[in-house]
């Protein structure tokens, strides 16, 4: 399996590039913001205080859901979107990896170096 295609954790569909790309985008870092304070929100809802549309709220929400960091729930006729902390999680979990990985590498440069 190629590089891009591996993913973090139990979820085939869910790269690091994925989530990253969702959480690269102001107005998606914001929505996340109001949706990881525990009570799901329908589209009119997080709408309200934006100069943002419905749609354009709608399109956000969308790319956080195929990143699986949101999720939507249909209540009758509404859905209403809730925050996952799982792929915010793994993220850390990778970023830790990374951020060891580059320890290593620095401390094996600066023994090169000193030796």
């Amino acid at each position: 399996m190629s590089q891009r295609g591996r993913s973090i954790g139990r979820t085939p569909r869910r790269t690091p590039a994925l989530i990253f790309a969702a959480l690269g985008d102001e107005t998606r870092l914001i929505l996340v913001a109001r949706l990881s304070r525990g009570k799901p929100h329908s589209i009119s809802a997080l709408t309200r205080g934006s100069k943002l549309t419905r749609q354009a709220i709608t399109k956000h929400l969308r790319v956080l859901e195929r990143a699986k960091i949101v999720r939507s729930v249909r209540t009758g006729r509404e859905s209403l979107f809730e925050f996952d902390p799982q792929p915010i999680e793994e993220m850390k979990t990778y970023l830790n990896l990374v951020s060891r990985q580059w320890d290593n590498t620095l401390s094996r440069l600066k023994s090169f170096v000193e030796s």
